[in-house]
């Protein structure tokens, strides 16, 4: 997948549901600048407090998860010790990009609404 590809994914699904792997729900938006137009930062709203992604972080896993091409990860650490890896690993899922052990794939988005 290409980070043009991974990026019109995530503008589709955000608002949506997706699970970490301790089953903990989370969604996301994507932060608007001034001009109304996405800053490729993400807003990850889990429960009370909000946490930032930003794309530059899920570019470095993006890159890190082509070594695992067709191979199962079986924690998000092996994407990297990268900042919010337990959100990517899920979206990377939902996305494609990644396999997961069969004990894991309950991973599942589902509409915000």
């Amino acid at each position: 997948m290409t980070e043009d590809m991974l990026w019109e994914f995530l503008i589709l699904h955000q608002g949506e549901i997706f699970y970490t792997l301790k089953h903990l729900p989370f969604t996301y938006t994507i932060k608007t600048g001034r001009n109304g137009q996405f800053t490729r930062e993400l807003i990850i709203d889990r429960r009370e407090c909000s946490k930032t992604l930003t794309w530059s972080s899920i570019c470095l896993a993006l890159k890190n998860a082509e070594l695992f091409k067709g191979q199962v990860i079986t924690r998000p650490k092996q994407l990297g010790d990268i900042r919010g890896v337990s959100y990517i690993y899920p979206i990377f899922y939902q996305a494609g990009i990644i396999k997961l052990p069969d004990q894991h794939e309950s991973f599942q988005i589902t509409p915000n609404g």
